[in-house]
This record gives structure tokens, sequence and C-alpha cells, in this order.
């Protein structure tokens, strides 16, 4: 069974087996140019690539002539695959988005020939990333969700009994798997695209260039249908700690039970592409800046791949929009001050990079660290969630516990909905300072993160 980057399986159905973290076989290329590249593997049969072969993300500069593109794409043996311009970069005076251009040539090889022309403003990598997660299975009344807990947990509990579990005004966007927005301890929470739902089937009613994105859209499959089954289990896990409903009697409550969940599905079976984000990140921006939704931040469990400026733009256009991007660490074991971890590593002012931690208050064995990139730790092993399940050959709701950076993340998540329905006026900036602030010292984390500490929503 593979290791991702960002969750570690575990199995319900059998003994569970812990899987040590494991690093990326390298492969070596043909130019080395680019450091990032040399050190990223086109292609590993049991990984899958790391970035998609024969594709290249470029931004010609704005002007360009069409002349110029056309010999730019001769000498990569290129041709255009998709042009991007997302409703946010149109928002922003940008009509000329990036590119997706598909060569025959190898692709660090076409990165090298494309960013030695002067019309081109970056060229990189269409980056692959990844999250995997499985199963074990109640959670809250019989101590299950220790990562709620005081103690060494989140703290959330104690939140809760000073009531500060309604977010009901504040939305969370998961980019990510789609998730289950019918699970009973969900559905309540599942919001929806108010234009689009008010609207005419078929059409697209709020001008993004997406019809009937009612719940999100599934830019995996580039349709409205976020949901797709059981394989979106893990979509539907980091939903569940963001914002399981609580007090219903029924499964896990979530950190805030009654935040507003949104998805931009960009994994897929395969993984998702650097495109494919860049389109999740933007989607966020936009439904914020022109239909004025309360998007707090964006729950990032997923990475791989190395820098990519294109989705270095996207990001800061959510810190323009106030959005708060949240990103795990990753699961490989790696010093991130050393060896960088994308999406954790970027340093717009709206990342917050979260860590694991166990519910000894130890740094979870898989979890990758950072003494100044990243920022705090949050429960990460034995979390309890919501997850879709397979009951004769139906699609049944079901909970599951699951191990990983990427389980962390949607606690931070959690707490930024909950700080920022406490205080309707405070900016990203802001709710990232209160939650770094509040972090608990912990041993474990001390040299290993910015905070040296770990989540406490209790202290803000």
């Amino acid at each position: 069974m593979k290791v991702s980057p960002f969750v570690l399986r575990l199995s319900s159905l059998a003994a569970a087996t812990a899987l040590a973290a494991c690093s990326p076989e390298q492969t070596s290329l043909t130019s080395p140019a680019d450091p990032a590249l040399a050190a990223a593997p086109q292609a590993a049969v049991a990984r899958g690539p790391e970035f998609v072969p024969g594709e290249v993300i470029v931004r010609f500069r704005p002007g360009a002539s069409s002349a110029s593109r056309g010999e730019i794409m001769r000498l990569a043996n290129a041709q255009v695959g998709e042009k991007i311009v997302t409703a946010a970069m149109r928002g922003r005076g940008d009509s000329e988005g990036i590119t997706v251009l598909r060569t025959s040539m190898n692709v660090p090889d076409a990165i090298a020939s494309l960013k030695a022309h002067a019309d081109v403003e970056y060229a990189e990598p269409n980056w692959v990333y990844t999250t995997d997660a499985t199963s074990n299975d109640t959670y809250y009344t019989n101590n299950s969700l220790w990562g709620m807990a005081a103690g060494n947990g989140s703290g959330a509990v104690t939140a809760w009994t000073n009531n500060k579990q309604n977010c009901g005004a504040v939305y969370i966007g998961i980019i990510d798997e789609g998730y289950m927005y019918t699970h009973p301890d969900l559905a309540a929470n599942a919001a929806k695209n108010p234009i689009e739902a008010a609207g005419r089937a078929g059409v697209d009613d709020d001008g993004n260039g997406l019809v009937d994105d009612i719940y999100g859209w599934d830019f995996a499959g580039n349709n409205s249908t976020v949901f797709d089954g059981v394989g979106d289990d893990h979509g539907t896990h980091v939903a569940g700690t963001i914002g399981g409903v609580g007090a219903n009697g029924t499964g896990v409550a979530g950190v805030c039970w009654s935040v507003k969940l949104m998805n931009a599905k960009f994994l897929g079976s395969t993984g998702g592409t650097t495109a494919n984000a860049v389109k999740a990140v933007d989607y966020f921006t936009n439904l914020k800046t022109r239909q004025g939704l309360n998007i707090a931040a964006t729950s990032n469990s997923w990475g791989g791949g190395g820098f990519s400026q294109a989705l270095a733009d996207a990001i800061t256009r959510a810190n323009t929009a106030g959005i708060l991007f949240v990103a795990a660490a990753g699961n490989s074991t790696l010093d991130c001050n050393i060896s960088a971890c994308y999406p954790a590593n970027y340093p717009q002012d709206n990342v917050i990079s979260v860590a694991s931690i166990t519910s000894t208050g130890g740094i979870s064995s898989f979890s990758n660290f950072g003494a100044t990139t990243i920022d705090i730790g949050a429960p990460g092993s034995g979390i309890w969630s919501t997850v879709p399940v397979s009951s004769k050959g139906k699609v049944a709701a079901g909970y599951a516990s699951y191990n990983g950076t990427s389980m962390a993340t949607p606690h931070v998540s959690g707490a930024v909905a909950m700080y920022k329905a406490a205080n309707p006026l405070a900016t990203a900036a802001q709710i990232k300072a209160a939650i770094l602030n509040a972090a608990t010292p912990t041993a474990s984390l001390s040299g290993k993160t910015l905070t040296g500490g770990r989540l406490n929503v209790a202290g803000f």
C-alpha cells in the first residue's frame, strides 16, 4: 500500500497496520537547470507522476504578439492545451492568466527553452498533488474525539462550553477531494452558492464560467458533481473535523458545529494538478470578492511537487481578498527549513502551516516540521471523522479514524471559523495572529514549529 505525502491510511476492515512515511524515489532528469525539477521524478510507477508528463504551465507577458507566442511554442514543440483566466484573475484586471502547454519534449527541457524567451514571464511544471486515506471506526461520548478535548487536544470542548460552537455566518472552502454533503453529520452545514442555488438549471447564473456550481465545483472532473462516492473519503473526513454537526446525538462533532462548508474538488483518483489547484483557490476568492460570501479560509490537506509561481499568485489573490490558506505540513518527516514543503512553505502572509501531534502531545512520527516554516501543531493521529462507506452496493454514511497532517489541518481551519464567528470584523492577519499567539507551548514542537506550540482554541 502506498503512503501519500499527507495521509497515512489505517484500515478498519482488517487489523490496523501502522505505515511509516517514506521518501519518494529520486530519478535523475536530463536537465538540471531548475533545482526543483532536478530533485523531482517525472514519473515513478508506484507513486504516479510528481508532475504531469508532457505539460508545462506558462505565463506569457501581457501584450506578447501572436507571432511571438507561436515562435515560443515552436521552440518547445508545444501546443495550447488550456488557457486559464479565472474570474478572480479577471477581477484583478488580468486577462492573460496562465496557459497549459502540451509538449512532446522532456518537461525540464521544454521549461528551459520557454524561460529563455523574453515574452515568457515564467514557465513551470504542472505539479501533481496527492492525498490518500483510509479507515477504522464512535466518538465524542466514548472519548474518541481526543482532538477536540483539553489536554493535548485543540481545546474545542472548552470553547463549546463558552458558547463558541456557532459559526453559522462563516464559510470555509474545502480544497481537496469532494465531500459527502448529504452525510447526516454534514448536511446541515453544506453551504450553497446562493446565486446558482436560486438560479436556473443549466445556466451560469453568477457569471463565473461554471454552470450549476451549487455546492462548489469539481475541477478534476470539470463538472458540478463535487461528490462522486466512496473515493471522496479524504475530503469528507476533513469536512467532519472542520464542521461536523454537534449536539445532534450522532457520530462526531467538528470544531465549529454550524460552519458553512463549500467544496472545490481538485483531487481525483490520480491526484490533482497545479492548474486545477489555481482554479480551486481562485474559485473561493471570486465567491468572496464578487458575491460577498464570508469566506474566512480554505483548508488545504494536500501537497507535492515544487514551487509554483502560478499557485503562489493564486494564494496572493486570496490574501488580498482576506482569505487564509491553511496548509498541511506533510507526512515525510522532513525539516521544511531544509527541504521545502509545498504548499506549506509558500511565504504569503495568509498561509498557516500545520504539523501533526499525537494524543500524548508528541509530534507525530510521520509529520514534517520546520522551526521557521511550519507555524503550529494540531491533532493529527487517530482522528475520527465522517466518511462515505460502501454498504450493500450503495454509498452510506460512516465514520473512520485517519492519521496525517491532513487531519491536523482541518482542526486549524475550524479554529479560523470559530474566531471569525466570535470576531466578525477581524481581518485574516488578526485571525492568524490570534491563533498563533494562543498556541500552547509543547515540548515536542519546540524548535520544530514557529510557535513551538499546539492549537488551543480555548485560548482566544
